[in-house]
């Protein structure tokens, strides 16, 4: 009996040892055994980009009004269009169409002087807000004379840029239900194309990383402010690699396109042919991070920037008051490890 018993304190001995040993050896084989994590680090191929369509324009017809020959006017309104996109608002002269916002140009004389007025129209056709030029002598500008012409555009560019971004403010700041005052919510339509789980993954790990960015995520499309739909391309690559490419589409909730994350990587062919894992939260939460700064746009536009909505006619609208968030570090191009 004493025997058996000094065998199996032995044998306990024994197992105890084993085990003490697989421990220390755990982490050297965890360091030996590589863990793929395609997007988490500098991209083999192109790093992350954000992809945003064109904003809206701001159309400079030919002033009719502006005391100036007809070819002297288109001349004013490509000198203003040009001074605008030196302030950041996307300009052009011209007739203009459906859907875009208009500067109309007119013109006062009194006591030898011309002064120029422009005046804001909301897509819809209504007087937004209006300002004055400096006076110009009445000789030079009746002759339509050029170097008069861009110095008046040059002049009131960077106003008018200040006056549209007063405009947006303080629709937003007017407007309880805007994004300036409330969270945005957003609706994953869901990801398709990728291999394994990867659509479910990637739509659950979105979900799951925009509410860290202080978004709103909705089951309704309807309720929602914007919607995020992903898409998944994998082609062959060179040295037995596949080239993922991720594609991000924000829009809003007239189904207008808003900006895409595009996320692309080089794997190891087969990587991702069954579970996504911690891939899916890296990538993630890099389009989460590009979207925000989409909404973020959405809600706090750059100077010049032009957004639909109503204000009462003629309106001159207050500066905003109401500081912007701060938003959180990009993550494209800088992605986070899991």
């Amino acid at each position: 009996m004493k025997r058996a018993l000094r065998l199996a304190a032995l044998r306990l001995a024994a197992l105890r040892l084993a085990a003490l040993r697989l421990a220390a050896l755990a982490p050297a084989l965890a360091g030996c055994v590589p863990v793929p994590h395609p997007f988490a680090g500098p991209p083999t191929g192109e790093t992350a980009q954000l992809v945003e369509p064109p904003p809206p324009r701001l159309v400079v017809p030919p002033p009719t009004e502006a005391l100036l020959a007809s070819a002297d006017a288109k001349n004013f309104a490509a000198d203003l269009a040009v001074a605008l996109l030196g302030n950041e608002v996307p300009a052009q002269a011209g007739p203009g169409k459906k859907g875009d916002w208009r500067l109309i140009a007119s013109a006062e004389m009194a006591h030898a002087q011309v002064t120029p007025r422009y005046t804001i129209l909301n897509p819809a056709g209504v007087k937004i807000a209006s300002l004055d030029g400096l006076p110009e002598p009445a000789s030079s500008w009746a002759r339509g004379d050029a170097g008069v012409l861009q110095s008046a555009a040059e002049d009131v560019a960077p106003k008018l840029a200040t006056l549209l971004t007063s405009i947006d403010a303080a629709q937003k700041q007017n407007d309880p239900n805007s994004l300036y005052h409330r969270p945005a919510k957003v609706a994953v339509l869901g990801v398709d194309g990728a291999p394994g789980d990867g659509d479910s993954s990637l739509s659950h790990q979105m979900r799951l990383q925009l509410p860290l960015l202080g978004v709103i995520v909705e089951n309704d499309p309807k309720a929602a402010d914007f919607t995020i739909g992903g898409e998944v391309h994998v082609a062959p690559a060179a040295a037995g690699n596949s080239r993922v490419e991720i594609s991000w589409q924000m829009r809003d909730a007239s189904g207008h396109d808003l900006g895409r994350i595009i996320q692309i990587n080089e794997v190891p062919s087969g990587t991702l042919d069954q579970y996504w894992g911690d891939v899916a939260i890296v990538v993630a939460q890099q389009a989460a991070a590009g979207m925000r700064e989409v909404m973020e746009k959405q809600r706090h536009p750059p100077p010049g920037a032009l957004a639909g909505g109503k204000n009462q006619a003629g309106a001159n609208p207050p500066p905003a008051t109401a500081p912007p968030p701060p938003s959180p570090p990009s993550a494209l191009g800088e992605p986070t490890q899991p």
